[in-house]
């Protein structure tokens, strides 16, 4: 059984998702929220296999929560689902790890079958996201002031760049998750960036070149 959590803020929207979730034979809504406050602290009493995440809400957006569900736990798989077919949003949303980026006006078996496959640990990023990411990550005109960075910084910073979260830098690099949010904070501050987005695209000029 594929277990699901729901986060929008619209009920009758959550409620319609929840209800063709539900008929599913293998799948199973485990928990809802209308916020990314209360979301947080209930996809991590119920870890779920897939989030459903609305990238508008009332306290925030889902690319961040992303970001922290999959700092949380990486096994929580993020599926984006939008009203709106956003270039920063769907870019940033490949950054904050999400597995899939949907519009709201997919088909109902749309959703249910890419419920299924981001459970099963296949992307359901297409190819005209795919491309505005490789567009963007050309841009000419990203700075690269990393002359400073520590050697553990400079290990770092491409993982951020390939979308791993704190949890997956720390396996990697055989170190604390916490002391890997030091080195990230220590980033940021270097960089003269404020969001992980922005590390990302820094990160990955540098591997291009």
């Amino acid at each position: 059984m594929i277990r699901v959590f729901l986060v929008d803020d619209h009920e009758i929207v959550r409620r319609g998702i929840a209800d063709l979730i539900n008929a599913e034979n293998d799948l199973e809504v485990v928990g809802e929220a209308a916020t990314a406050r209360a979301a947080r602290g209930r996809i991590a009493a119920t870890r779920p296999d897939v989030a459903v995440l609305d990238v508008q809400l009332p306290d925030g957006n889902g690319v961040d929560l992303c970001r922290d569900i999959r700092s949380s736990d990486s096994d929580v798989k993020c599926l984006m689902l939008t009203a709106y077919d956003d270039d920063a949003a769907s870019y940033a949303s490949v950054l904050a790890g999400a597995s899939g980026y949907v519009l709201k006006d997919i088909r109902a078996q749309g959703l249910v079958d890419g419920i299924r496959r981001v459970a099963a640990g296949h992307s359901l990023i297409g190819p005209t996201v795919t491309k505005r990411v490789v567009a963007k990550l050309s841009e000419p005109n990203v700075a690269s002031p990393v002359m400073n960075l520590t050697l553990r910084e400079s290990q770092v910073l491409p993982l951020i760049a390939e979308g791993m979260t704190n949890r997956q830098i720390g396996e990697e690099l055989k170190l604390a998750e916490k002391t890997v949010k030091n080195y990230v904070s220590s980033l940021f501050t270097k960089l003269g960036v404020e969001r992980r987005a922005q590390a990302a695209v820094i990160g990955a000029k540098l591997d291009r070149r």
